[in-house]
This record gives structure tokens, C-alpha cells and sequence, in this order.
């Protein structure tokens, strides 16, 4: 049985500075055995831990698209930001990867959720919607987001969206093992989601991310986006 925290950040995102050495250690000390690396508009992160991380990665990205972000899972090159959905979509699934709707109704998060009014006109697209996110600030959002899944029978994923090492494992889902995209979904369509919720103090960690990257004049290729 896999423990996967299916939404962690690197340092290859624009608001996180978690080195790959700092995520292999923490999710050996948390029982982590396969991560979602999903950083902002690039799956290099991704693509690099895997080739040094001693459990299951798989290769993630959030791409940003006029209704909200967009995760990509079971990638095999990045896809730019931004872009439109319908391209969004078009490119993951050309690269026969998994489209995942990252915490949808967190509105307080601004651009990078999907927009509420247009969640109905992707869904018939959609693989996995994130319904646990511990960083959601949003009351309620998380619930909405598990019904939302049920209702339309899409397996429902958790992830940290550590942007630190020490949100690592705040969230996961018990899966068995799989291999590939569709043994995947059914993995986690039977998976059991544990998780709680991050101190929102996290959020300044964000934040001093980007003012650090900035000041050391490394924008990174999303430096105008929301946080994650």
C-alpha cells in the first residue's frame, strides 16, 4: 500500500524554495511513498526528482488558464503558462496524462481556482478532482469539492500542496499500487484520503518565496500568478 501526497511544490516553482534533498527526507520521516510534484508551469522539478527519489513520483504540473489552474498528471515535458483550457486539456491528454482540477471553490485563492461557473463545461473531461487540499482556506471547499466528485463519479485525489518541507504528508491518499494512468484512477477510486489541514501561516512561506526569488532576480516564468 502507497501513501501518495498527490500535490507538492519544488524549488522549480515561483513561490517555493524546497530543495529535492528536503523532500526525500521529510517523506521518509512521514511514511511518504509516492508525491504528485505539481509545480506552477513546469514539470522539471518533476521529471528530476524522479530520477533521484528513492519512492513513486509522478510528474505533475498546474498550468494556469484563464478559468483557474489546471493539474496535468502522468506528464511527460512541461506545458507553458498561460494557456487556454480547451488547449490545456488538449496537451495532457495528448501526452496521454491524467486532467485533475486542483482545490476547486477555494476562491481565495483568486485566479488559481477554477472558476465555479465554468466547472460543468470541463467535467466530461476531467479524471480526478483534488478534494482534500490542506492548504485550502476556504470553509467548505473541500467538502464541495468531494461532492462535486461524487456526483459525477470522478476519483477523488489529497495533497498537501506543501510548499515547505514540513507540509509534507498533511495529506494523502492510501492507494495500491499501480502502474500507469489508468491503473492509477482505479487505484484511487478505491483509496482511503487521511488529512488535515496546514497552519495557515504557511502562506507567508509563499510569499517570502517570491520576494526572495524576485530579489535575487529569478522571476521564474510564472512570477505574475496567484499563489498555489
Amino acid at each position: 500500500m502507497l501513501r501518495a501526497d498527490l500535490h507538492v511544490h519544488t524549488k522549480h516553482s515561483f513561490d517555493c524554495s524546497t530543495s529535492f534533498e528536503e523532500i526525500i527526507e521529510r517523506c521518509g520521516l512521514r511514511g511518504i511513498t509516492c508525491v504528485a510534484i505539481a509545480d506552477h508551469a513546469t514539470a522539471e522539478g518533476a521529471l528530476k526528482l524522479r530520477e533521484i527519489a528513492p519512492f513513486r513520483v509522478i510528474v505533475a504540473e498546474e498550468v494556469l488558464t484563464p478559468w483557474g489552474e489546471v493539474m496535468g498528471m502522468f506528464l511527460k515535458e512541461s506545458i507553458p503558462s498561460p494557456l487556454s483550457v480547451q488547449e490545456t486539456l488538449a496537451r495532457i491528454h495528448d501526452q496521454e496524462g491524467l486532467v485533475c482540477i486542483p482545490h476547486p471553490f477555494d476562491t481565495l485563492r483568486g485566479t488559481s481556482a477554477f472558476r465555479d461557473d465554468r466547472l460543468e463545461e470541463v467535467l466530461p473531461l476531467v479524471n480526478v478532482i483534488e478534494v482534500f487540499n490542506s492548504r485550502s482556506l476556504m470553509p467548505g471547499a473541500n467538502a464541495r469539492a468531494r461532492r462535486l466528485a461524487r456526483e459525477h463519479g470522478i476519483a477523488g485525489s489529497a495533497g498537501s500542496d506543501a510548499h515547505t518541507p514540513a507540509e509534507i504528508g498533511n495529506s494523502y491518499v492510501e492507494i495500491s499500487d499501480f502502474d500507469g494512468p489508468q491503473q492509477f484512477l482505479k487505484a484511487l477510486a478505491a483509496g482511503k484520503i487521511v488529512g488535515r489541514r496546514s497552519n495557515p501561516a504557511v502562506h507567508f512561506s509563499s510569499t517570502w518565496s517570491k520576494i526572495t526569488k524576485r530579489s535575487g532576480k529569478e522571476p521564474g516564468p510564472t512570477e505574475h500568478r496567484q499563489e498555489g
